[in-house]
């Protein structure tokens, strides 16, 4: 699996909804993309989410906006005005990813649009294989555009490699932030839908989504695993989640039935 790279050849505007500080950005393949920055404040981990979520969630059917790497040269940002935006730049030289600027899209909005039970329930499977606490009332991070769901912001993922000594534990997590999601309630075919979902996710996919992962997002300060080694670790934890569905499936199940 190859992902596109380019360079951005032009710095648009922030866009302040996330902490951050995401960027609007053209690029010499002259589209616009989102610009998530490894400078920010959790670094290559947020992109590996990204990339990692976005390209499951692509495997799995979504529609998820094209991701591609994008290089910041060294130079850019230099004449930024403000401060905050130009130690950002400065901390991003190099690789970084994007996603393709959907024009003209909205956001989702659960108090006036629905998904139907079976859309939901899918999405709910997913964000429990990741555990993404990141798609709620509040946040839904999906947007409608040419009438059609779009899944973006995957950055909150796979939070566990923010303790990667915890990796054990988080394989068998059943994942209790899902009564947080914003599809719990609609999400009445999680169980049915386990089955089709793992089949789509063999291990041999899992490896190819995180083969992308560039070397150079790798090197951590809290840990010596090699580039390769973490690599393993991400597919390892990946591919158990997946054995061990029924985990997560049943705290699915569980939240649906708490008392409101």
């Amino acid at each position: 699996m190859d992902l596109r790279t380019v360079n951005v050849t032009r710095y648009i505007t922030p866009l302040r909804e996330g902490g951050s500080l995401p960027a609007l950005a053209e690029a010499d393949d002259e589209f616009k993309y989102v610009l998530k920055f490894r400078g920010a404040g959790q670094g290559t981990k947020a992109l590996i989410a990204e990339l990692i979520g976005g390209e499951i969630a692509r495997t799995l059917g979504f529609r998820v906006p094209e991701i591609v790497f994008i290089n910041l040269d060294e130079a850019f940002g230099r004449t930024e005005g403000d401060e905050e935006i130009q130690d950002l730049l400065q901390a991003s030289r190099g690789l970084n990813l994007g996603l393709h600027f959907l024009s003209g899209s909205f956001t989702f909005d659960p108090v006036v649009h629905q998904a139907d039970p079976l859309t939901a329930s899918r999405i709910v499977w997913l964000d429990a294989l990741l555990m993404n606490v990141d798609r709620t009332v509040r946040n839904t991070n999906m947007l409608f555009w040419n009438r059609e769901l779009w899944l973006i912001d995957h950055g909150a993922s796979l939070y566990f490699h923010h303790n990667w000594a915890g990796m054990e534990q988080a394989i068998r997590s059943p994942f209790s932030q899902i009564n947080g999601h914003v599809f719990i309630w609609r999400a009445d075919r999680v169980a049915e839908v386990d089955a089709e979902m793992k089949a789509l996710l063999p291990p041999e996919k899992i490896r190819e989504i995180v083969r992308t992962i560039p070397d150079d997002w790798l090197h951590w300060r809290d840990t010596a695993e090699t580039p390769e080694a973490l690599r393993e670790g991400y597919a390892r934890f990946l591919n158990e989640r997946i054995l061990h569905s029924d985990i997560f499936v049943k705290e699915a199940l569980h939240a649906r039935e708490a008392p409101l």
